[in-house]
């Protein structure tokens, strides 16, 4: 069991903290989120858009919630399909419990919208958030995002065995991004399977993780492939293994972990959500949005480019999959240790 059990109650109260934040309106890093998307509520279908949108982004820069975001901004832009400003904002804190608490404080507004990722799911287990991800308006579900075992380039392992031997003669200082996110479940079963235990570190943003991992604070981590890609080709980072069923060419000759004999079939869900009780109207105007978002070549180039497998759903059909990959983790935490059940 990782040892990051033993040592909660600092975390979980910070965790605390962060709700408390967030319910208070979100007054937090990237400030001016209301002010710049306006109020919306009680606005005629038919008139809408008529007011800048507030995009709300649960984690720090550079990671794969933020550049998922930024793409999909950039790609509405481009090609006309909202026609009023887009506000993208920052706002971290709490494994994402500062975003989506924020983004559920707009309940009914139509001027506010976020993307998912694993903490979407994690957090609520882990936190008595007034939230869960079935208590957003579920707009579409767009790809899923596998993961990989890293550790310095300048680290003497090589190999995942390798690891995993020096792993069980010390445990290892591990990172990944939230505190009982998708990073650490993946990291908690290949313990759980491998025989090793290991110090969990959790990180707001990716630049912290890297920076952590690149100075020797770190023994190793888990990440998003496109996120240490170009550290990958640098030899900055080494990687060493890959969570999904067929490693991606740029990844190089990697293993993946279910050839090594491990079963972790966790991946990042990559989705957008409104605000609780939107209109209907607007929900089918953002999912026609992106039904044209992802016939796009730029879609396609970013799928490609951050080593995702697309992964589309609708409405309901993106909630019913929140709500199965809820209980899968749960189950998991709760077998683990992390949470009680």
């Amino acid at each position: 069991m990782s040892r990051i059990l033993k040592r909660k109650l600092l975390p979980a109260l910070a965790l605390l903290l962060a709700v408390l934040l967030a319910a208070c309106g979100g007054g937090v890093a990237g400030g001016g989120g209301s002010e710049a998307a306006g109020g919306g509520e009680g606005e005629a279908a038919g008139d809408y858009p008529s007011e800048p949108l507030n995009w709300t982004i649960a984690f720090g820069p550079g990671g794969g919630n933020d550049i998922l975001s930024r793409t999909l901004i950039d790609i509405i832009d481009q090609n006309d399909l909202y026609s009023q400003p887009i506000v993208a904002e920052n706002r971290e804190g709490g494994s994402g419990a500062v975003g989506w608490g924020f983004l559920h404080n707009q309940a009914g507004n139509p001027y506010h919208i976020s993307t998912t990722s694993g903490s979407f799911i994690t957090t609520p287990l882990e936190a008595d958030t007034p939230w869960d991800p079935t208590s957003f308006t579920p707009v579409a579900l767009l790809a899923s995002d596998e993961l990989i075992l890293i550790v310095n380039g300048d680290s003497e392992i090589t190999s995942l065995q390798q690891f995993i031997d020096s792993a069980k003669e010390e445990p290892p200082a591990l990172g990944g991004i939230g505190s009982v996110n998708v990073d650490f479940i993946v990291l908690q079963l290949l313990a759980s399977q491998a025989g090793f235990e290991f110090d969990y570190v959790p990180f707001n943003d990716e630049g912290e993780l890297t920076a952590a991992l690149l100075s020797g604070s770190l023994d190793g981590a888990v990440s998003n492939p496109a996120e240490v890609l170009g550290l990958m080709d640098s030899g900055d980072v080494r990687g060493l293994a890959y969570t999904g069923d067929e490693v991606p060419e740029a990844l190089g000759d990697i293993p993946a972990l279910a050839d090594e004999g491990f079963e972790i079939d966790i991946a990042t869900p990559r989705g957008l959500v409104l605000p609780p009780d939107v209109d209907p109207a607007v929900t089918e105007f953002w999912q026609d949005v992106i039904r044209e978002v992802v016939e796009t070549p730029e879609w396609a180039t970013y799928v490609e480019e951050n080593l995702l497998t697309e992964q589309i759903a609708y409405g309901e059909e993106f909630e019913q999959i929140l709500t199965e990959t809820t209980e899968t983790y749960r189950e998991i935490l709760i077998e683990e240790g992390a949470i009680e059940g």
